[in-house]
Protein backbone atom coordinates (compact mmCIF):
# COMPACT_ATOMS: atom_id res chain seq x y z
CA UNK A 1 0.00 0.00 0.00
CA UNK A 2 1.99 2.65 -1.35
CA UNK A 3 2.00 6.43 0.94
CA UNK A 4 1.84 8.97 -1.47
CA UNK A 5 2.09 11.81 1.45
CA UNK A 6 1.67 12.61 5.12
CA UNK A 7 -0.21 15.66 5.97
CA UNK A 8 -1.99 17.16 9.08
CA UNK A 9 -1.75 13.58 10.23
CA UNK A 10 -3.30 11.85 7.52
CA UNK A 11 -1.64 9.06 5.87
CA UNK A 12 -2.90 9.68 1.73
CA UNK A 13 -2.58 6.09 0.08
CA UNK A 14 -3.77 3.83 -2.25
CA UNK A 15 -3.73 -0.02 -1.86
CA UNK A 16 -1.94 -1.61 -5.01
CA UNK A 17 -4.40 -4.72 -5.73
CA UNK A 18 -7.08 -1.96 -6.24
CA UNK A 19 -5.12 -0.89 -10.28
CA UNK A 20 -8.44 -2.23 -11.92
CA UNK A 21 -11.18 0.42 -10.00
CA UNK A 22 -11.49 3.59 -11.01
CA UNK A 23 -8.51 6.41 -9.77
CA UNK A 24 -8.70 6.47 -6.31
CA UNK A 25 -7.08 7.75 -3.00
CA UNK A 26 -7.54 6.78 0.39
CA UNK A 27 -6.94 8.23 3.83
CA UNK A 28 -6.10 7.62 7.23
CA UNK A 29 -5.94 9.84 10.35
CA UNK A 30 -6.57 8.19 13.91
CA UNK A 31 -9.84 5.89 14.35
CA UNK A 32 -11.15 8.05 10.69
CA UNK A 33 -11.00 6.44 7.24
CA UNK A 34 -11.80 7.86 3.38
CA UNK A 35 -11.77 7.29 0.25
CA UNK A 36 -12.35 9.71 -2.37
CA UNK A 37 -12.45 8.87 -6.65
CA UNK A 38 -10.75 10.98 -8.76
CA UNK A 39 -11.30 12.43 -12.40
CA UNK A 40 -7.84 12.96 -13.74
CA UNK A 41 -9.47 14.87 -16.66
CA UNK A 42 -11.58 17.06 -14.84
CA UNK A 43 -9.29 17.39 -11.83
CA UNK A 44 -12.70 16.95 -10.04
CA UNK A 45 -13.01 14.61 -6.96
CA UNK A 46 -15.88 12.80 -5.62
CA UNK A 47 -16.71 11.56 -1.99
CA UNK A 48 -16.77 7.22 -2.15
CA UNK A 49 -16.66 6.28 1.63
CA UNK A 50 -15.85 6.90 5.07
CA UNK A 51 -15.29 5.35 8.68
CA UNK A 52 -15.93 7.99 11.69
CA UNK A 53 -15.42 10.90 9.15
CA UNK A 54 -16.58 14.21 10.72
CA UNK A 55 -17.64 17.38 8.76
CA UNK A 56 -14.33 19.17 9.56
CA UNK A 57 -11.70 16.15 9.31
CA UNK A 58 -13.71 15.58 5.30
CA UNK A 59 -12.92 19.44 4.52
CA UNK A 60 -9.57 19.06 5.69
CA UNK A 61 -8.81 15.92 3.73
CA UNK A 62 -10.36 17.10 0.60
CA UNK A 63 -8.00 20.51 0.51
CA UNK A 64 -4.78 18.02 1.00
CA UNK A 65 -6.00 16.09 -1.72
CA UNK A 66 -6.88 19.27 -3.81
CA UNK A 67 -3.43 20.62 -3.07
CA UNK A 68 -1.54 17.70 -4.06
CA UNK A 69 -3.75 16.18 -6.52
CA UNK A 70 -1.16 16.48 -9.09
CA UNK A 71 1.24 14.18 -6.86
CA UNK A 72 -1.46 11.99 -6.58
CA UNK A 73 -2.20 11.11 -10.07
CA UNK A 74 1.07 11.09 -11.16
CA UNK A 75 1.98 8.27 -8.15
CA UNK A 76 -1.19 6.43 -9.38
CA UNK A 77 -0.06 6.23 -12.88
CA UNK A 78 3.49 5.33 -11.79
CA UNK A 79 2.61 2.69 -9.96
CA UNK A 80 -0.19 1.11 -11.66
CA UNK A 81 1.82 1.70 -15.26
CA UNK A 82 -0.47 4.21 -17.05
CA UNK A 83 0.10 6.50 -19.60
CA UNK A 84 -1.69 9.41 -20.85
Amino acid sequence: MPTVLRNKGWRVFFYSNEGYEPMHIHGIKGETEVKYWINQKSNMISYANSFNLTPSLKREFEEIILKNLSLIISSWNSHFNYYQ
